[in-house]
């Protein structure tokens, strides 16, 4: 029997779920998975943007993200990117109570804690399982508050619900989805293997009254025949009286901002190359090659996601000093844990590497550094962490510009537009928006600070961005032209920018004597809808919307 026979055969059954909603609440579809990384942020983005289709007003929720990259809202509050992302296939605006709690590692035991967009502390493991109650009521209070303005709520979870060692603790699956009342669509990976089983023993972990809250499962990323799988999905619903509400296939090349830096790294991003490049090929190509340094606690990885989805930029995730190549351009992306990453930098041999390139952008007229928040700190002479915040003490930075930066208690969050001087680009002067997101106060050095540019190289550090209020947003050394080749700003997002990013690029195109390319405009719309129009062929959705009550 095909799927969709077999969803319709068992479009009654998994109707156990609890009627009871708490008052006021509407109905709520919670996307969970059987492991981290099945996919669950896109999907839930997907129903958003389909439930929203159908003129119903939606938003999203998730009880509590670990993320590094993140983002501040229009009031200057801090949340996670996977619910701005699924904000805005809602057609909302960014809302920290969408992201309730938010935890930013700062190490393999502890992370910064932020709730409701305001930072409460570093906690270790055991620190943050006692604060958990608190959390929790903070959980509640923001999602009814949410959640009586709307129609319908989709909910993702974290991880798995079937973890037995964090179920007692748990805010953010099963307990969030018996608060909301929710039904829950239970995802797997097929891509990595073991889906089935992984679908049964999650099951099979659940309790009796947990496995009721189920409504159906969910294969993702599936590569090939989808009617191969027919078998399989007979067996395992019957195994378990649960319908299979559809096989999703996998999206290639589909360029939305990710959760967090993990597949970044990994090189899995698309549209992000790994490793030694062939420069003759790129030359070939006409491709401006642009490396970004791997650092340890690479955060806000979407600052590039601009500049990968370009035609004529091959952006390249470098680990080591052997695949270095032959750049045009370099970006020191951010970090939870500068001072750390620094040490890094330092220590793998890619600091040295940043520091010849720089001085060869310095001596032959073209090509830039570029640091961005972290980045822009690294580049200085020194970063100092009297309070602890990071890894304590005073770092030697790179030495590329004469700045010192000092880590502060106070964290400084907001939304903000500004200019960028023409030395950064050799055309007019460009608007810039973003938003920073930072402990650090940098400031110009007075004192004459030893660089490692070459002799007779200008060392007089200027303003090169700044906001509405014409305060500081990064500084920058220019050449003998006036260009700046080494510069850092604190504005994350700048790049999304089409104007600026274009300029930047046509910049860079010009020193090197490659040919114009074409220029891609940054939006979400477009592969927010290529998402939720593969999502809704592969869904039963008349199914959902029936056990949700919307149908």
């Amino acid at each position: 029997m095909g799927l969709k026979k077999m969803q319709q055969s068992a479009s009654g059954q998994g109707r156990t779920l609890p009627t009871a909603l708490p008052p006021a609440l509407p109905p709520a579809l919670m996307v969970q998975g059987t492991c981290s990384n099945a996919g669950k942020s896109l999907l839930a983005a997907a129903l958003c943007r389909l439930l929203a289709r159908r003129g119903l007003r939606v938003a999203p929720f998730k009880a509590q993200n670990m993320a590094l990259n993140s983002f501040v809202t229009s009031d200057g509050k801090e949340m996670g990117r996977a619910q701005v992302l699924q904000a805005a296939a809602c057609g909302l605006a960014p809302d920290v109570r969408m992201n309730p709690v938010l935890l930013k590692p700062t190490s393999n035991t502890g992370s910064q804690v932020i709730v409701l967009g305001e930072p409460v502390g570093q906690m270790r493991v055991g620190e943050y399982l006692r604060y958990k109650p608190t959390a929790w009521k903070a959980v509640r209070r923001a999602y009814n508050s949410l959640a009586a303005g709307m129609d319908v709520m989709v909910l993702e979870g974290a991880g798995s619900p079937a973890e037995i060692n964090l179920k007692a603790h748990d805010i953010v699956n099963m307990r969030m989805a018996r608060h909301a009342g929710a039904l829950v669509a239970l995802v797997a990976d097929i891509d990595r293997g073991g889906a089935f089983a992984a679908l049964a023993g999650t099951m099979a972990l659940l309790t009796r009254t947990e496995r009721s809250r189920v409504g159906g499962f969910i294969l993702n990323k599936f590569r090939g025949d989808a009617s191969l799988l027919d078998p399989a999905l007979s067996m395992l619903q019957r195994r378990t009286g649960k319908p299979f509400w559809g096989v999703v296939p996998m999206l290639e090349n589909l360029r939305l901002p990710e959760e967090d830096s993990v597949s970044f790294k990994q090189g899995l991003t698309t549209g992000l190359h790994a490793g030694m490049a062939d420069a003759g090929a790129a030359a070939e190509a006409g491709l401006l090659d642009i490396v970004v340094p791997d650092l340890p606690h690479l955060s806000n990885a979407t600052d590039l996601d601009a500049l990968r989805d370009e035609p004529g930029v091959r952006l390249r995730i470098v680990r080591s000093a052997e695949h270095w190549g032959a750049p045009h351009a370099v970006i020191l992306a951010g970090s939870r844990n500068t001072v750390d990453d620094l040490r890094f930098l330092h220590r793998s041999g890619l600091g040295a590497c940043v520091r010849d390139f720089a001085s060869q952008c310095q001596q032959e007229g073209r090509g830039a550094v570029v640091g961005i928040c972290g980045g822009l700190q690294m580049l200085g002479a020194e970063i100092a962490d009297p309070l602890g915040l990071e890894e304590g003490g005073c770092e030697p930075g790179l030495g590329l510009l004469p700045l010192s930066t000092r880590l502060l208690a106070a964290k400084r969050l907001r939304r903000t537009c500004g200019w960028a001087h023409p030395c950064l680009t050799g055309l007019e002067r460009q608007s810039v928006c973003g938003y920073e997101i930072h402990h650090g106060q940098t400031d110009v050095m007075t004192a004459d600070v030893p660089t490692d540019l070459p002799a007779g190289a200008h060392t007089t550090v200027r303003v090169v961005m700044a906001d509405s209020e014409e305060q500081p947003l990064g500084w920058g050394l220019c050449d003998a032209q006036g260009r700046a080749r080494v510069w850092g700003s604190y504005l994350h997002g700048l790049f999304d920018v089409d104007g600026f990013r274009h300029a930047f690029l046509h910049g860079l195109r010009h020193d090197a004597g490659l040919p114009a390319a074409p220029l891609a405009s940054y939006g979400l719309g477009p592969e927010l809808d290529r998402l939720a129009d593969a999502v809704e062929e592969a869904l039963d959705m008349p199914a959902i919307l029936a056990q949700l009550g919307l149908a």
